[in-house]
C-alpha cells in the first residue's frame, strides 16, 4: 500500500492551526520547536520557555545570536516586543500554577489512556532527559504530542500500556503523527485526520490498538 506521510514541517503547521490566538504556549525540545515557525502575524501566540522566557520570538539569524538568550533546547532565539526573561523558578511557577494554556511535547510512547512517556526509553545505555516535561504534562491546560507514528523498527508508539518510564498519567489530549491526528477521549482514541492514501483499517493495523473513526463527527 502506498500512502503519504506528513513531513515534520507539515505536522508543525497542523499543530499551529489548532492553537488559538492569545494562547500561552510551551514548545518542547526537538520536533515541537518547529511549531513556532507556523504562527501567522495576524494571530498572536505567546511562547514560553521553561528556562525563563515569555514572548519568545523566532530563532536568531546567523551572526546575531546572543549567548544569553536561548530556549530550553539551547538554541539562540529572539525576544519579541513586550517579551521578558526571568529566573527559571518563576518560569516553573507559571507552569505549576496552571498558567500555560497548551504545551507541545515529543514522545517515545502514548497510551490509549493518554499516559505519556517522553523522558527515557528505559534502555540501559539511554541518556535520560527530564527537563520540564513532567511539570508541563501535569501543569498545562492541554497537552499535545508530536511524534512519528512508528519506531525505526516499525512498532507503534501508540500503545495499550506504556513500556517506557512514565512522564505523566492521563495527560495527553491530542496526538499528531506523520500518519494521523488522533484525540484521546473518554470513548477511546478518535481519529480526526489520516494522510492521503492510507485507509482507516490499515492505520488501525499499524497502530495495533483500538481506534474510533471520527473523521465525519467533528
Amino acid at each position: 500500500m502506498t500512502y503519504d506521510r506528513y513531513t515534520r514541517d507539515q505536522m508543525a503547521s497542523r499543530v499551529a492551526r489548532d492553537i488559538p490566538a492569545c494562547s500561552y504556549v510551551n514548545l518542547g525540545i526537538g520536533m515541537p520547536t518547529l511549531v513556532g515557525n507556523h504562527f501567522t502575524a495576524d494571530r498572536e501566540v505567546i511562547l514560553h520557555s521553561e528556562n525563563g522566557l515569555l514572548g519568545m520570538g523566532p530563532p536568531a539569524a546567523p551572526g546575531h545570536e546572543d549567548p544569553d538568550l536561548i530556549n530550553a533546547s539551547r538554541t539562540p532565539v529572539t525576544l519579541l516586543p513586550g517579551g521578558a526573561y526571568f529566573h527559571h523558578a518563576d518560569s516553573f511557577a507559571m507552569i505549576r500554577g496552571g498558567h500555560i494554556d497548551i504545551c507541545v511535547l515529543g514522545a517515545f510512547q502514548v497510551s490509549v489512556a493518554g499516559d505519556l512517556a517522553n523522558w527515557h526509553t528505559g534502555a540501559a545505555d539511554a541518556i535520560p532527559a527530564v527537563g520540564g516535561a513532567m511539570d508541563l504534562a501535569a501543569g498545562a491546560k492541554r497537552v499535545y504530542v508530536m511524534m512519528g507514528h512508528l519506531t525505526k523498527a516499525g512498532e507503534s508508539k501508540i500503545v495499550e500500556r506504556l513500556s517506557c518510564p512514565v512522564t505523566a498519567l492521563a495527560c495527553v489530549d491530542r496526538i499528531y503523527t506523520d500518519l494521523a491526528v488522533i484525540d484521546v477521549t473518554p470513548r477511546g482514541l478518535v481519529v480526526r485526520e489520516i494522510v492521503d492514501g492510507l485507509a482507516f483499517g490499515e492505520l488501525a493495523r499499524l497502530t495495533g490498538v483500538a481506534l474510533v473513526d471520527g473523521r465525519s463527527s467533528g
